[in-house]
């Protein structure tokens, strides 16, 4: 009896200590990338923000299964709004992440509570129509957003009050990745809540979860508001680190990419996104600098052999080892 107490006492414990396990992880791992790599910092912030951005899909793709093209449109009005507030209101830079995660969950609100009436391919065809409404809407309005010669000028002032972003990136580095701390620290507590359990069943099937009177729609409404949110913070980080804002933040191309990052890493775990966003990064980094024009080859071969060896991503490589070494005696 006493040893049944235990072990519910230590598993209560360490469920208490798994939000802060990521946490803990992707802080060690950042100092490592900081003192290594002193000269590549703002590529590192980039792979960060990324980061940031693709957990935001993995939660409506891999917990909602939610599968949309249109991402970007969060990111995008995310980065507008930071750079607006910037030049016209406040150059505080945690005043314009509040900005870009209300731009973020304002328009995710907007055309979620549309798009997700929709499913399969009119779904994927909404969400890009949005995306591409929002550029051309950015393009047109040239005396607010610059058009096509994008919003530049974007200064922010000392983080605190004392932090002040230095050219080398030091700065821009350390606060990236606090926030995107903050984003995971969040994201695990959502998914092991009441809220991200009934996620997972609405992925699993959405018509058992209505049969059991769970609001399905506005539960997908909710988490597509939320991921715009934090959408909407990597958009702002991008603006106030880049000091730039153009049309491209709403390509196509860039909704892609998160996608492919997240079935890089494995969907419907948080560690996927972060794992897949870091290989692709890298792997794109490296391929453009071999060969500017074919690099594509190279993502592509590597997402056919990760799609055909490891369907659920790298993040379930460890488990494939131990079912391959349990399988050899």
């Amino acid at each position: 009896m006493t040893n049944a107490t235990d072990q519910v006492s230590i598993r209560r414990k360490m469920g208490r200590l798994a939000p802060v396990l990521p946490a803990l992880i992707v802080s060690v791992a950042a100092a490592i990338a900081f003192i290594l790599f002193p000269y590549d910092l703002a590529f590192l912030t980039r792979i960060v923000i990324m980061m940031i951005f693709v957990l935001s899909f993995d939660l409506i793709l891999g917990y909602a299964g939610i599968a949309t093209l249109g991402h970007a449109a969060m990111y995008g009005c995310g980065a507008y709004a930071a750079g607006l507030v910037s030049l016209h209101l406040a150059s505080d830079p945690l005043i314009g992440l509040l900005a870009g995660a209300v731009a973020g969950a304002l328009i995710a609100w907007i055309s979620g509570c549309v798009l997700l009436r929709a499913q399969g391919v009119a779904l994927l065809m909404i969400s890009i129509a949005v995306t591409m409404v929002l550029q051309e809407t950015a393009s047109q309005a040239r005396w607010l957003t610059g058009g096509a010669d994008g919003l530049a000028g974007i200064t922010v002032s000392p983080l605190l009050g004392m932090f002040e972003f230095d050219f080398v990136g030091q700065v821009a580095f350390v606060y990236s990745v606090c926030i995107l701390i903050a984003v995971l620290i969040f994201c695990c507590i959502l998914a092991s809540s009441p809220f991200g359990l009934a996620l997972r069943g609405i992925e699993g099937s959405a018509s058992r979860m209505r049969a059991i009177g769970t609001p399905v729609y506005r539960r997908k409404v909710t988490v597509y508001v939320i991921a715009g949110a934090i959408a909407g913070i990597a958009g702002a980080l991008a603006a106030q680190v880049t000091g730039l804002v153009g049309i491209e933040v709403f390509n196509f191309s860039l909704s892609a990419d998160v996608m492919v990052m997240l079935i890089v890493g494995g969907a419907g775990r948080l560690y996927g996104a972060l794992v897949g966003t870091l290989v692709f990064m890298v792997v794109h980094h490296i391929a453009a600098g071999i060969d500017p024009f074919n690099w594509l080859f190279v993502i592509g071969f590597m997402l056919l052999i990760i799609v055909f060896a490891l369907p659920k991503g790298l993040i379930s490589l460890p488990d494939r080892l131990v079912a391959l070494l349990r399988r050899k005696p």
